[in-house]
């Protein structure tokens, strides 16, 4: 009897890679076996692991006052009702950033105005931002894209000139820093989202960094229902709540999460200079990109985002997306600029009203950055990215 043939092996070079997603969370084994105590100690809702997480955040924050929720949408709506601001009044914010950004303005019945980004940092204008301001308005809504902070300097000379509260959606830069200090730190109302794709995650959640315990009363409040309890039987209810608290199994994964922020930050850094490195070689350096701020001291790189030259290609970024993903490589849009949706287009505004946001919401393009790649992997993002570019250019 012949012995068998083995079937032929491809080389390994030849062999399929593993699919490369733009962001993965990484949940230690520590963690999971964290949350199945949490899970077998039946206290499963908000409890002692929120707490704990509150403190950690505290410490982080100089002490300051943290309340946890259940998303990093929620903290900012409850900021802008702590500070007062509803009906009739205005809150200026940029319009390249996630949508939640401006509809939690609608939410407590204001009015967002927008202000355009600097194509530089892609954070909102602090040069324009003054014009917009008028007796309507009540508070600023900075957003630090993909990490990089916007100049608290600038922003609160220009809060404090006008009297407005500000708001941070620090949603982005949790680990970042400013002149040296924490991001949450110092300021006014700061708001962190733990979605699975930021620095550190909760799976969901969010937290609310504030100025005062009034305020953290409040935002207790704000988080369940508007509900105060006393003693063994007494509840009362001032004010109108939602259901926004964060359960303890989420508050164990955050935990678990924390220990590893620098880490998880140092990693991305190190991808980030590479990325630099990559895009910086003499056959990359005519692809037309805009790269972001070469920032290695402040930002927590949350995000390599590059921004195609639309004018020199023959294919929009939903084609590079395509072939990217055909190639075994993620991507992502964060964002496409939030005046053009229809919900906004029908309180007024129209294309043409913010240039710099609207050419970089039409070709932003977010490429894989998480603590688990590898160089190699940064190496085939590029790659891939320049064949594409190259392929469909205009002659």
């Amino acid at each position: 009897m012949s012995a068998t043939r083995p079937e032929p092996v491809a080389p390994a070079s030849a062999q399929p890679r593993p699919f490369l997603p733009f962001t993965r969370p990484f949940v230690d084994e520590a963690t999971i076996a964290g949350v199945a105590d949490v899970l077998r100690s039946g206290q499963l809702t908000t409890g002692p692991q929120a707490r704990a997480l509150e403190a950690k955040l505290s410490e982080h924050c100089g002490g300051r006052p943290v309340r946890v929720f259940n998303s990093g949408t929620c903290t900012m709506e409850i900021a802008l009702r702590i500070a007062g601001v509803g009906p009739g009044h205005e809150v200026i914010t940029t319009p390249l950033t996630w949508v939640a950004t401006s509809n939690v303005v609608l939410e407590v019945g204001a009015r967002p105005v927008f202000v355009d980004i600097d194509p530089v940092t892609r954070n909102i204008d602090l040069n324009r931002l003054e014009a917009a301001i008028t007796p309507a308005t009540r508070a600023i809504i900075p957003v630090d894209l993909a990490g990089l902070p916007v100049d608290r300097d600038r922003l609160y000379a220009i809060a404090r000139r006008h009297n407005l509260r500000v708001v941070e959606d620090a949603a982005q830069s949790y680990g970042s820093l400013w002149q040296g200090k924490k991001i949450g730190a110092f300021g006014d109302f700061v708001s962190f989202s733990f979605h699975p794709n930021k620095n550190v995650t909760t799976i969901e959640g969010g937290a609310l960094v504030l100025n005062d315990e009034r305020e953290a009363k409040l935002a207790e409040q704000y988080r369940l229902q508007g509900v105060v309890r006393t003693g063994f039987d007494g509840m009362e209810v001032e004010l109108v709540g939602g259901k926004f608290n964060l359960t303890d199994v989420a508050a164990r994964v955050g935990l678990g999460q924390l220990a590893h922020l620098d880490e998880f930050n140092a990693k991305r850094r190190e991808l980030a200079r590479h990325y630099f490195e990559l895009f910086g070689r003499p056959e990359n350096q005519d692809l037309g990109l805009r790269l972001p701020v070469p920032d290695f001291t402040q930002s927590n790189w949350h995000m390599f985002q590059v921004i195609l030259p639309e004018e020199r290609l023959t294919i929009r970024r939903a084609e590079v997306m395509a072939q990217l993903h055909a190639a075994g490589i993620g991507s992502g849009v964060h964002y496409p600029a939030i005046h053009l949706f229809a919900l906004y287009r029908r309180l007024g505004w129209k294309p043409g009203d913010f240039p710099q946001a609207e050419y970089a919401g039409r070709n932003i393009l977010t490429i894989p950055l998480f603590p688990a790649m590898t160089r190699a992997d940064a190496e085939r993002v590029v790659t891939a990215l320049a064949a594409i570019l190259r392929r469909h250019r205009k002659a």
